[in-house]
């Protein structure tokens, strides 16, 4: 044992100055350390007196970490000592192992330094699962109290900011995300995306130069009142997906365009009339009730009887036996729920065939379209009329035409990384609509400038697409680029993007997936932060 001591107290206690080992006990499972500190003066941590008068030791015993897959205890003795300074508030105090212990410290340094690496990385339930494969058990709790004891992050000011939104719950709470786009490490997290919130931030930190954004409104507004001296670069790649956007609303707009137009046929088909048929058939059970009901009551007034007594016979009502008695036929009586009623739906059925007929079969997506027209119901109408009408009706004869989102992508992809088959679909709808085509030199204009970083050709491109009457969609991107022309002009002109803020937002999701239910701001923040 005398040779492997030396070798364990180098293992164990390398990096800590000033203990001296008393003791190593071996086991199976527990390697037993005692120890004590040979410091002869400590600072008083009330009025930093050093002070060397010992008023009494005791044991301490904190966890620190295993060893060769064996548990560490260490049986550490430290000393009580009197504070000499007589306007100090603490009469004794016990010293602390710098690099070792800690006041209150149940763990050894290193020990807590690993649990909040493990805590940073994998957060509360996981991080306990792999501590207690480390061999240092602890319970998601106390990872979670280590994570939020730590410290804040150093103050710094960056030169290159990127801002974007993340969710904290989507569709409900949204918060702010800075980062540093040269060092790409976030800077903080703000808990609203207020353009106050931001202005305030940057207003702090005078010494930014570029800020780095998409084109939100709020976060426009809060660069240029917080940072006025900073040159504002909107991405490229929010601007390429905005103008994605509207390049399928142009495509959808003119999707009659994408079907072929059909053969005219050699003769004129002859179509036979439908017949009318009753909307009660033979055999329906509440059709064959009301003509019974029919025959009895016209039978009992062709013999005499009053109304009156007719509705005492036959247990109804006297205003059903008037319904009835005023009705020559069964067939008048089928009014109701079974009958075709005027609804809201019927303004807008003629488009809804035409619709189908041109091959959409999504019953949402036609809902969609009647609603963006003023149809104020739900998709449930909509649903029902394409299950139990639309579906009975013969498809058109060809080819499925192509969608507007699969065309849309075509125009968005550089031609020479088009299949060929996509090309030559292309080509067609090109040729068929010249619409199509003017929205096709756009686009590839519009990448070119992206690609190139020709951004002083902006202003001439937003003026050739607004004047596309045609595509309302496309004249409306220009617009609204015109509105921040010099940011934009600066995104296609710098190399400076937002990428690096977009992956920390898909950082900040995963995240909050392991801390599903624990995730508040403090402690996201925290781990967004302090985490490798």
């Amino acid at each position: 044992m005398d040779e492997v001591r030396p070798q364990l107290e180098e293992l164990l206690f390398s990096s800590v100055e000033d203990v001296l080992v008393e003791s190593i006990t071996v086991t199976d499972a527990v390697v037993r350390v005692e120890a004590r500190s040979t410091v002869r003066q400590v600072a008083c941590p009330g009025c930093g007196c050093r002070s060397g008068q010992v008023h009494g030791s005791y044991l301490r015993f904190p966890r620190d970490l295993p060893s060769v897959g064996r548990l560490v205890v260490v049986a550490l003795r430290v000393r009580r000592f009197v504070c000499g300074e007589e306007s100090c508030p603490r009469r004794t105090f016990v010293e602390q192992v710098s690099g070792f212990t800690r006041r209150f410290g149940r763990q050894t340094e290193r020990l807590r330094s690993t649990l909040v690496s493990v805590g940073l990385a994998l957060a509360g339930r996981a991080g306990a699962r792999m501590a207690d494969v480390f061999g240092t058990p602890v319970s998601r709790n106390t990872l979670l109290r280590l994570v939020a004891s730590l410290p804040e992050p150093p103050a710094v000011v960056p030169r290159v900011v990127g801002v974007d939104e993340y969710a904290q719950r989507k569709g409900r709470i949204y918060g702010t995300v800075l980062v540093d786009v040269e060092t790409r490490r976030p800077i903080d997290l703000l808990p609203d995306r207020e353009a106050d919130t931001l202005a305030a931030w940057l207003a702090e930190r005078p010494g930014i130069e570029i800020t780095c954004r998409d084109r939100a409104p709020f976060f426009a507004d809060g660069a240029t009142r917080g940072a006025p001296q900073a040159l504002q670069v909107a991405d490229r790649w929010h601007l390429w997906h905005n103008l994605g956007e509207a390049a399928e609303k142009c495509v959808y707009r003119h999707r009659g365009c994408l079907r072929p137009m059909p053969a005219a046929p050699d003769a004129p088909q002859e179509t036979e009339e439908p017949t009318v048929s009753s909307p009660w058939p033979t055999g329906h059970q509440f059709a064959e009730r009301t003509r019974a009901k029919h025959a009895t009551v016209h039978a009992l007034l062709a013999a005499g009887h009053s109304k009156r007594s007719v509705a005492r016979q036959l247990g109804m009502g006297l205003n059903t036996i008037l319904r009835f008695s005023l009705a020559t036929t069964p067939e008048e009586l089928f009014t109701g729920q079974w009958q075709n009623r005027v609804t809201r739906l019927d303004a807008f059925k003629p488009y809804l065939d035409q619709r189908w007929q041109d091959g959409c079969t999504n019953a949402w997506k036609l809902w969609e379209e009647i609603r963006e027209q003023g149809y104020p119901d739900g998709h449930s109408s909509v649903r029902d009329y394409a299950k139990k009408t639309l579906r009975g009706k013969p498809q058109p004869i060809g080819p499925r035409p192509p969608s507007a989102r699969a065309v849309s992508r075509w125009i968005l992809t550089l031609p020479d990384a088009l299949a060929e088959h996509d090309q030559l679909q292309l080509k067609a709808v090109l040729a068929n609509c010249p619409e199509m085509t003017a929205l096709a030199e756009h686009v590839r204009s519009f990448a070119r400038m992206v690609t190139e970083l020709e951004g002083d050709r902006l202003p001439e491109w937003i003026e050739s697409a607004r004047d596309t009457t045609d595509l309302p969609s496309l004249s409306r991107f220009a617009q609204h680029l015109e509105r921040d022309l010099d940011a934009v002009i600066a995104g296609l002109t710098l190399s400076w993007n937002s990428g690096v803020v977009e992956g920390h937002v898909n950082r900040i999701k995963m995240l909050k997936r392991q801390m599903f239910g624990r995730a508040g701001f403090d402690l996201l923040r925290k781990r967004v932060l302090l985490a490798p």
